[in-house]
Protein backbone atom coordinates (compact mmCIF):
# COMPACT_ATOMS: atom_id res chain seq x y z
CA UNK A 1 0.00 0.00 0.00
CA UNK A 2 2.82 2.42 0.82
CA UNK A 3 6.58 2.51 0.58
CA UNK A 4 9.46 4.96 0.59
CA UNK A 5 12.08 4.70 -2.14
CA UNK A 6 15.80 5.00 -1.46
CA UNK A 7 17.91 7.43 -3.45
CA UNK A 8 20.90 6.06 -5.32
CA UNK A 9 23.58 8.48 -6.43
CA UNK A 10 23.45 10.48 -8.70
CA UNK A 11 19.64 10.72 -8.21
CA UNK A 12 18.42 13.86 -6.43
CA UNK A 13 14.78 12.85 -5.95
CA UNK A 14 12.40 9.95 -6.34
CA UNK A 15 8.62 9.72 -6.11
CA UNK A 16 6.89 6.69 -4.56
CA UNK A 17 3.24 6.03 -5.41
CA UNK A 18 1.34 3.38 -3.47
CA UNK A 19 -1.83 1.55 -4.37
CA UNK A 20 -5.28 3.12 -4.39
CA UNK A 21 -7.38 1.73 -1.54
CA UNK A 22 -11.02 2.40 -0.66
CA UNK A 23 -11.06 3.82 2.87
CA UNK A 24 -13.83 5.03 5.20
CA UNK A 25 -13.41 8.73 6.00
CA UNK A 26 -15.49 11.31 7.82
CA UNK A 27 -16.96 13.99 5.54
CA UNK A 28 -19.21 16.68 7.02
CA UNK A 29 -20.28 14.44 9.90
CA UNK A 30 -20.95 11.40 7.69
CA UNK A 31 -18.84 8.37 6.92
CA UNK A 32 -18.09 7.96 3.21
CA UNK A 33 -15.96 5.57 1.20
CA UNK A 34 -13.13 7.39 -0.58
CA UNK A 35 -10.23 6.22 -2.74
CA UNK A 36 -6.98 7.00 -0.89
CA UNK A 37 -3.45 6.74 -2.30
CA UNK A 38 -0.22 7.33 -0.38
CA UNK A 39 2.44 9.36 -2.21
CA UNK A 40 5.88 10.14 -0.78
CA UNK A 41 8.89 11.94 -2.13
CA UNK A 42 12.50 11.41 -1.11
CA UNK A 43 14.81 14.28 -2.07
CA UNK A 44 18.47 15.07 -1.54
CA UNK A 45 18.29 18.41 0.29
CA UNK A 46 21.73 19.36 -1.02
CA UNK A 47 20.14 19.69 -4.48
CA UNK A 48 16.39 20.11 -3.85
CA UNK A 49 14.77 22.58 -1.47
CA UNK A 50 12.29 20.81 0.81
CA UNK A 51 9.73 23.58 0.28
CA UNK A 52 9.85 23.04 -3.49
CA UNK A 53 9.39 19.28 -3.00
CA UNK A 54 6.37 19.88 -0.74
CA UNK A 55 4.87 22.30 -3.27
CA UNK A 56 5.34 19.66 -5.98
CA UNK A 57 3.44 17.11 -3.86
CA UNK A 58 0.64 19.63 -3.27
CA UNK A 59 0.37 20.33 -7.01
CA UNK A 60 0.37 16.58 -7.74
CA UNK A 61 -2.41 16.03 -5.16
CA UNK A 62 -4.53 18.81 -6.64
CA UNK A 63 -4.02 17.41 -10.16
CA UNK A 64 -5.03 13.88 -9.09
CA UNK A 65 -8.13 15.24 -7.34
CA UNK A 66 -9.13 17.50 -10.28
CA UNK A 67 -7.61 16.16 -13.52
CA UNK A 68 -9.77 18.51 -15.63
CA UNK A 69 -7.64 21.38 -14.27
CA UNK A 70 -4.91 20.26 -16.70
CA UNK A 71 -7.02 21.64 -19.53
CA UNK A 72 -7.73 25.06 -18.00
Amino acid sequence: EQFTSILNLPEVGILSIGTVKDTSVGVEGKIELRSIMQVTINADHRAVDGVAAAQFLKTLKNTFESPASLFE
